[in-house]
C-alpha cells in the first residue's frame, strides 16, 4: 500500500503557461521525491504597461510517501 500527499506551489514564466508548468514541476522535483503528477490549479497573467508580462500557475503536485 502506497501514501501520497499533495502540495500547492505557484510557478512563473515571462514565457507562456506550459513553461511555467514546466519551471515548477522541474523546480518540485529538486525537493519532493517520487512525484506522480501535478495539475494546474489556477493560471493568471501579470500585466505591465498594457501586454502580459508574466505567465503565473497554481499547480497541486502529487508525490509518494515513502
Amino acid at each position: 500500500m502506497s501514501v501520497a500527499k499533495v502540495t500547492e506551489i505557484t510557478s512563473t514564466s515571462t514565457k507562456s503557461f506550459e513553461d511555467a508548468v514546466d519551471n515548477g514541476v522541474e523546480r518540485a522535483n529538486k525537493t519532493l521525491k517520487n512525484i506522480t503528477s501535478a495539475w494546474v490549479a489556477d493560471q493568471s497573467v501579470s500585466v505591465e504597461g498594457g501586454k502580459v508580462s508574466a505567465y503565473n500557475v497554481r499547480l497541486k503536485v502529487t508525490f509518494v510517501l515513502d
